[in-house]
């Protein structure tokens, strides 16, 4: 791990709720949907997005800005191996086409969750995070970043792009009983 300075700084199982908020905005709300089909009768979905995101915080895969008053952006993401696993039959189509992206940017560092709550937007949080990530990237050795963006995010798009970011690959999205107006899934890549 890379030294962190103030803003920044990993995440604890305190910041669940900002975390889980965070992972459904840069989700375009399928992580709430999943949650959703993972809960039982009378469980709050939420419930189970903080849980999980509490767990990756106890782990130390999240970094977030705080000013002292809270999470309000945050990064998550993992190297992808040289030669990536092969997409399982039995994976859920819903995730089909963001494995096959995934799969298309062979060692490389995954951004797999930059989000920042939307009144801390034109801040140049969204830049200062993708900065740590190529950090991160770097001290694993590797020379290339991916990140996967939904297709009419115009905001997102013009921020990876302006970092270096170009489109490498598409797909279509696949909603099955998620209801939402995406169309396509981008895979965008940037060189070191």
């Amino acid at each position: 791990m890379i030294e962190l300075l103030p803003p920044y700084r990993l995440a604890t199982r305190e910041d669940a709720q900002e975390l889980a908020e965070l992972v459904n905005f840069a989700g375009e709300g399928l992580p709430l949907h999943l949650w959703h089909g993972l809960a039982t009768a009378g469980e709050d979905p939420w419930e189970i997005g903080r849980q999980r995101q509490a767990d990756k915080a106890d782990e130390g895969q999240v970094i977030v800005v705080d000013f002292g008053a809270g999470a309000i952006a945050g990064l998550t993401g993992y190297p992808i191996d040289a030669v990536p696993e092969p997409v399982p039959d039995d994976m859920p189509e819903i995730f089909r086409p963001l494995q096959e992206l995934e799969n298309l940017a062979p060692a490389s560092w995954y951004v797999n969750v930059l989000a920042c709550y939307p009144e801390h937007r034109g801040m140049g949080l969204g830049s200062g995070l993708l900065t740590l990530a190529e950090a991160l990237a770097e001290a694993e050795g590797l020379g290339r970043m991916s990140i996967i963006v939904a297709g009419d995010n115009e905001g997102a798009r013009r921020l990876y792009e302006r970092q270096g970011y170009a489109e490498a690959a598409r797909r279509p999205c696949v909603h099955g009983d998620w209801d939402s107006d995406l169309e396509d899934w981008v895979l965008l890549v940037k060189e070191l």
